[in-house]
């Protein structure tokens, strides 16, 4: 498995940081924050070929699917 670049693991902290303010103060900026931060995750090229091995890389092993 290729390893996550640090440009996906960056926004990805940021949007578990904006992900917490939010929880705290709801504001309309952080929520498009966080959906802009979402997008930018969600379409990173990283993702293409193998989604659901490298989001479980991301997201750490209690998301692996076992393997069939």
């Amino acid at each position: 498995m290729r390893p996550i670049p640090d440009d996906l693991i960056r926004v990805h902290e940021e949007w578990h940081s904006v992900y917490q303010q939010l929880a705290v103060r709801p504001h309309t900026h952080l929520r498009r924050r966080l959906l802009a931060l979402s997008t930018q995750v969600l379409s990173h090229p990283h993702w293409q070929g193998r989604p659901s091995r490298a989001w479980a890389a991301l997201h750490g092993a209690r998301h692996v699917r076992p393997a069939t």
